[in-house]
C-alpha cells in the first residue's frame, strides 16, 4: 500500500504546549496481511495490530498529529461464512467484531490512485 498504514480514529483532540496548539488523534493501528493484495478481490487485507499476550492482549494505540493523515479509508469486514450475522447487529460494532478487513480501493477514484 505504498508504505501507508490504516488506523482507526478513536478520539480527536488538541493540546497546547509552549504556546503551540497540536491537533491530534488517538488511533488504533491495523497491519497488512500478506505481501500483496488479495488475488481474488485485488484489495489489501488488514487486521488490528495487537500488543501483549494472553488476557493482557490489546490493540496497539498511539497519539498522532493530524498532519500525519492522508485520507480516509473504507474498510469492508471479511466474513468467513461459518456463522450468520444476527439481524439486530448494529454496524457501529463492525470494527470490534470482525478479525480482518479489506481496504476498499473501489470506494472512489482517489483511493485507488493514491493507495494502490
Amino acid at each position: 500500500m505504498r508504505a501507508l498504514r490504516v488506523v482507526r480514529v478513536k478520539l480527536f483532540f488538541s493540546f497546547t504546549y509552549r504556546g503551540v496548539e497540536y491537533p491530534s488523534a488517538l488511533v488504533e493501528w491495523f497491519k497488512t496481511m500478506g505481501l500483496g493484495p488479495d488475488k481474488v478481490t485485488g484489495m489489501w487485507k488488514v487486521k488490528p495490530d495487537m500488543e501483549g499476550t494472553g488476557a493482557a492482549r490489546h490493540r496497539s494505540t498511539t497519539v498522532l498529529h493530524m498532519d500525519s493523515f492522508l485520507r480516509g479509508a473504507h474498510l469492508l469486514p471479511v466474513h468467513n461464512g461459518a456463522q450468520f450475522i444476527p439481524h439486530d447487529f448494529h454496524h457501529s460494532f463492525t470494527l470490534d467484531s470482525f478479525e480482518s478487513f479489506y481496504v476498499n480501493k473501489y470506494a472512489d477514484h482517489h483511493a485507488n490512485e493514491i493507495c494502490f
